[in-house]
């Protein structure tokens, strides 16, 4: 058995180069993403390997070829860890059998037992042989930041499903398109009643819009819809997001408040509270600093809001924003705002917080221009975005 390893800049020129190498039957055994520490992607920029092979034989105890596993007439999708645990011990079962001259009776009844258990996982798994338009939207999701297990999951899915043709790539994405709508929650834009007061908090850690995103609000809510709007300001730690509010409001013609007590900021409602709506901007917090969060939940205790919006920037990776919204939902978040995917290479990552956090989806920005450049989170046009389908 000869493994061969592909590297390139993304997964699908790595697949590329398995199927011009070896062709279009060849085993994927394994699959990982290099460099995914921040340092390494600066330095040397995103790369994915593929470990494949052309077979997956083993010499059996009369020294005739046993087959590992069936002939592929499929691609296949990356082994699990346990199984190329198998094939890994095959390659150092060779090297070493290689350097001590040949294989002995005992060496022999190992390798025999390993064959044994690769071909019963084989036939256990039929699912990992794929059809081609199948495997091709696999690929399609993990180039989408899609998580792998995830990835696979939604792929055996779908090849349950008896209304998808197998063989048809635009069928198998209409589908999933559907599958991820399904799955996607969305909870519509903020209510603004008559002279009710809403009050709408934003929070999240550093640099990912939150004032700016405020702005947009502001704006679309008193320029368009006509409403009655007030905005109050607890980032007095940073002297140019209070002046940044301030040039908003004043352009807008709208009353602002900066609070940095919570009686100031009981104050700050009440004065407020004839408004339609009541926008809040809060300082960014480090999802780590457990001091600032407790003192941004005490502060919001004060306020009272009716939603809590989290606010996540789409450049982020999956496990930091799975990580914020859990740090977070100790304030009492009520949803999710999506900023930044004009600057996110994928969004994937969206799909991985929404499924381990259960928070439903807001609003979605895609630039910095006030007061456009935001719009209502809609799950279709969410699953086509993660997807990049259209």
């Amino acid at each position: 058995m000869e493994i061969k390893t592909f590297r390139a800049k993304t997964m699908q020129l790595a697949l590329n180069l398995v199927r011009s190498e070896l062709g279009h039957e060849a085993t994927v055994l394994h699959t990982r993403e290099l460099n995914t520490s921040l340092i390494g992607r600066v330095f040397r920029g995103r790369q994915y390997e593929i470990a494949a092979s052309a077979e997956m034989t083993a010499p059996t105890r009369a020294a005739q070829p046993v087959a590992v596993s069936p002939a592929a007439t499929t691609t296949v999708l990356a082994e699990p860890a346990l199984e190329f645990d198998y094939r890994a011990r095959y390659r150092d079962f060779f090297q070493q059998q290689a350097e001590q001259g040949g294989p002995d009776q005992e060496a022999h009844d190992e390798l025999h037992a390993l064959a044994e258990q690769l071909r019963e996982r084989s036939h256990q798994s039929p699912h990992r042989q794929l059809p081609e338009a199948i495997f091709q939207v696999y690929t399609d999701m993990i180039e989408s930041d899609i998580e792998e297990n995830v990835a696979q999951e939604l792929v055996e899915r779908l090849r349950n499903m008896a209304n998808v043709d197998n063989d048809d790539h635009a069928s198998i994405q209409s589908e999933l398109v559907r599958m991820l709508s399904d799955e996607l929650t969305v909870n519509g834009p903020i209510e603004a009643s008559p002279g009710q007061g809403r009050v709408v908090a934003l929070v999240g850690p550093t640099g990912v819009g939150k004032t700016t995103t405020i702005a947009k609000l502001a704006a679309n809510y008193r320029l368009r819809e006509n409403k009655r709007v007030g905005l109050i300001t607890v980032d007095t730690y940073r002297i140019a997001a209070v002046e940044q509010l301030r040039t908003y409001a004043d352009i807008i013609d709208l009353p602002m408040e900066i609070v940095s007590t919570p009686r100031e900021m009981r104050e700050a409602i009440a004065r407020m509270s004839d408004l339609d709506l009541i926008l809040m901007d809060t300082a960014g917090r480090s999802p780590r600093d457990e001091v600032k969060i407790q003192e941004l939940k005490s502060m919001l205790a004060e306020a009272e809001p009716d939603e809590v919006h989290l606010v996540l920037s789409a450049v982020g990776g999956a496990r930091s924003l799975v990580t914020t919204a859990e740090r977070f939902a100790t304030v009492g978040t009520t949803a999710m705002l999506i900023t930044k995917l004009d600057e996110a290479t994928a969004l994937g990552n969206l799909l991985s917080v929404t499924r381990k956090c259960g928070l439903p989806i807001s609003y979605l920005t895609d630039g910095q221009n006030v007061p456009d450049d935001i719009q209502v989170a809609k799950s279709k046009e969410l699953a086509q975005m993660i997807l990049n389908a259209p």
